[in-house]
């Protein structure tokens, strides 16, 4: 049974998820000539606080990005 796993930011709207679901579904479908019901989708939302690139948090290089500007 194929799972896609979708690591990255919130997506604050329930629909955009659904349609986010619904079209990862159909690739692996056509992809993998599976049912639908055989296709798990997860999805891991990361918060800023949460995520770190080049040593520093997302969300303190956004404090920064925001105090600069």
């Amino acid at each position: 049974m194929p799972i896609i796993i979708i690591n990255g930011p919130p997506i604050e709207k329930i629909e955009k998820k659904r349609i986010l679901v619904r079209d990862l579904t159909d690739a692996a479908v056509q992809a993998y000539g599976l049912p639908k019901e055989k296709i798990q989708v997860l999805i891991k939302e990361n918060w800023p606080e949460n995520v770190g690139t080049g040593g520093e948090l997302l969300s303190d290089r956004k404090n920064k990005k925001t105090t600069r500007d």
